[in-house]
């Protein structure tokens, strides 16, 4: 396998820290991974990440910042990142930044940041109250729906670039309508839909109760195809579902933006608030710990011997996926996803086979007009 360039990074300054307390949030037991107390990146962390990635990277840099909550860093922190980044960037290079926050400790001045550096901000807004307010709670229990919504609003009014990010769990997957429709007419027309599934932490060896039924999830994604379908224009897309944007690259013969539909994992790393760097969001653990930028190169990290065998198991499918007819769009999804299956097969494969007999003639029409019009040499 030849070596990856370093164009996308996933950062976690805050480590698993957070000021809700969602039922089905998988990165709160992390904590269990660092010392007790809050976890919080140092500024020489933070300086250090933002040279390598800049030095290292290449024309353009994805940088993410996710959580826990990443905002209960504080903006200056933020206002730090981007002062690095300039600072060791070279002539022509630009950092895209992506914030991915719950919209808690959004306010005027955090809007007005987002907006003057250009910040992608994806906005945990699962629906209306009922659906957002199902898992999406404070500690004890209390809604979050209200703050969340009006701070979508505060970043709409103010000019910044926002998607809905939207947990799919076993209550909202029988809202695809209302879910759509609410973002639609609230003004978040980029909408990601992603499904949950979570082990059981009281039953080892089964799904939580809270995660989507794959049966239930294939109704769900033909439902919302139809409304994302009925809202195109002259040919042209007028809400955008990340799944099913990343689901046309795969019709055109070209890499999905989606790392879950790549043929092979370990595309970018994570860097914790401590600097250890770990192969995945979903692998932050000790079997998948890379090293620490205060110590080594991401760029040597993302081609260590450890994230290509990462990287490449994702490809070891059972005799029933390597036979499929979908094998070529969904690359059997995120190897977390099989975990429960004695047979290797992902979990949500049931739900994609029915999607994808429903809606393949149509997005092959769809690629067919595209490759006529966009010769690929």
């Amino acid at each position: 396998m030849p070596d990856l360039s370093l164009t996308s990074v996933l950062i976690k300054p805050a480590g698993p820290d957070c000021n809700l307390a969602c039922a089905y949030c998988f990165y709160l037991k992390k904590s269990a991974l660092f010392e007790e107390g809050r976890h919080r990146m140092s500024e020489a962390i933070l300086r250090e990440s933002m040279r390598q990635v800049m030095h290292q990277g290449g024309a353009q840099v994805n940088i993410g910042w996710q959580g826990g909550e990443p905002t209960l860093m504080g903006r200056t922190f933020f206002e730090k990142a981007v002062h690095y980044q300039n600072r060791c960037s070279r002539p022509g290079q630009q950092a895209a930044n992506a914030l991915q926050t719950n919209g808690l400790l959004i306010d005027l001045n955090w809007a007005a940041f987002l907006r003057e550096h250009q910040f992608l901000v994806g906005l945990s807004l699962d629906g209306p109250a009922h659906i957002h307010d199902r898992y999406r709670t404070f500690s004890g229990g209390r809604p979050s729906w209200e703050r969340v919504a009006a701070a979508r609003d505060l970043l709409l009014q103010a000019g910044v670039a926002v998607n809905a990010l939207i947990v799919v769990n076993d209550y909202s997957i029988q809202f695809a309508r209302e879910m759509y429709e609410y973002h639609k007419k609230n003004g978040l027309v980029h909408m990601q839909f992603i499904s949950c599934l979570e082990p059981d932490p009281l039953h080892p060896g089964r799904w939580a109760a809270y995660s989507a039924d794959a049966d239930a999830y294939g109704r769900f994604l033909i439902e919302l195809f139809d409304l994302w379908r009925a809202d195109f224009r002259h040919g042209q897309p007028t809400t955008f579902i990340r799944w099913f944007d990343s689901l046309f690259f795969t019709y055109v013969g070209l890499d999905a933006p989606e790392c879950t539909l790549l043929p092979a994992c370990g595309v970018y790393v994570v860097i914790e608030h401590d600097g250890s760097v770990y192969s995945c969001d979903f692998y932050v653990d000790e079997a998948h710990r890379l090293g620490n930028v205060l110590d080594g190169k991401l760029q040597d990290m993302l081609n260590s011997k450890v994230q290509k065998q990462f990287g490449a198991d994702k490809g070891h499918l059972p005799e029933s996926c390597t036979s499929c007819p979908w094998l070529t769009h969904c690359h059997g999804g995120c190897p977390r996803e099989r975990i429960f299956s004695s047979d290797g097969v992902n979990a949500l494969c049931a739900s994609w086979k029915q999607f994808f007999e429903y809606a393949d003639p149509w997005f092959s029409r769809l690629a067919a007009e595209w490759l006529a019009k966009n010769r690929i040499p």
